[in-house]
């Protein structure tokens, strides 16, 4: 459903928390300037090895957490937006891109040679994410066909994918944004769960929708991301794209797996399109009008850049963002 690019964000640059909400001074560290001219898919297999793919057909690794990357592009697929990534090690890895029709490939060897594994015409048919409760099984999300959700299903680690047997009920202008493949995650129990937008949003634990004070209504509202700590803490993020500064109902945060929400105290500000933990209370969200960081468990948000991104990616405290043109990584520098 989230068809639009965004120019935005340049060269290195600072972040810092006013000492009011925390005392932690971040800088970023630009990484890369990828061939690529919006990456919308990020990956992290461990704190060496993480992947990332977008336009043009193309996708990046790299094994030395970002010092060097290795640029890829898929042969005969030069026109895809792969705006989903799924790694399972730094040779084996699982694209699907945004749009019709609609394939997923697979790698076993670090990207030197590909193979389809799923390929699918039909008319209308637009994946939006992709999630993995172990090595073997997993699934894919896209937007509604005939008023339902279409999911697909994989039980040997993406190496052939069927329609799942439970396709949740889409409501009228109900959609999914696939703005950076955190519309869809998995809880701890292997429960997969997602999160949808357009004029109605509403979150999925499994095929169990919840409604949420979530922004909706238009289009472009709603949720476009969802995260959870542990079973239980999770949150999510949105807003309207086409008003990106607007902060009304654009974050919820759970403490019972999603059957509850409540708005923060002080919410992002503005649209946001992924946001990520760090460790149990600090996160992180992105969006087209800028980068905020949370140290509350999300009940008070700062607005830390102006700059935003496309997609973050956490691991063991590691911080990676990527958006059109750029990669970063997010490294504290102490107090302040």
């Amino acid at each position: 459903m989230y068809k639009r690019n965004y120019l935005f964000f340049t060269v290195a640059f600072f972040l810092f928390i006013t000492p009011a909400i925390a005392q932690n001074t971040y800088s970023i560290h630009m990484l890369e300037n990828p061939p690529i001219k919006s990456i919308r898919g990020m990956s992290v297999v461990n704190d060496s090895t993480v992947w990332v793919s977008g336009t043009e057909g193309k996708a990046g690794v790299t094994k030395n957490g970002g010092k060097d990357w290795k640029w890829i592009s898929v042969p005969g697929y030069d026109t895809l937006d792969w705006r989903t990534i799924f790694a399972f090690s730094s040779e084996r890895a699982l694209l699907l891109n945004a749009g019709e029709p609609a394939s997923i490939v697979l790698t076993t060897n670090g990207g030197k040679t590909w193979q389809t594994v799923y390929h699918n015409d039909t008319k209308g048919i637009f994946f939006d994410g992709m999630t993995f409760k172990n090595a073997k099984e997993g699934m894919a999300i896209g937007d509604p066909l005939n008023g339902k959700f279409t999911i697909i299903t994989t039980h040997d680690g993406g190496l052939s994918w069927q329609q799942a047997k439970q396709q949740p009920v889409a409501k009228e202008g109900e959609a999914i944004f696939a703005a950076s493949n955190s519309s869809i995650t998995t809880l701890r129990d292997g429960t997969a769960c997602f999160v949808t937008g357009g004029t109605v949003s509403r979150f999925f634990k499994g095929d169990k929708p919840v409604s949420w004070p979530m922004i909706q209504g238009r289009s472009g509202t709603g949720a476009f991301s969802v995260a959870f700590y542990n079973q239980l803490k999770g949150i999510a993020v949105g807003g309207d794209y086409m008003n990106d500064t607007l902060t009304t109902d654009n974050c919820l945060l759970t403490a019972d797996g999603g059957l509850h929400w409540q708005k923060p105290l002080l919410p992002p500000r503005g649209y946001r399109s992924c946001v990520k933990y760090i460790t149990p209370e600090i996160l992180i969200a992105t969006g087209t009008s800028g980068t905020d960081l949370s140290e509350d468990g999300g009940r008070h948000w700062k607005m830390i850049s102006e700059i935003g991104f496309n997609v973050i990616t956490t691991y063991n405290g590691k911080v990676w963002l990527a958006g059109r043109g750029r990669i970063a990584e997010a490294v504290t520098t102490g107090k302040k």
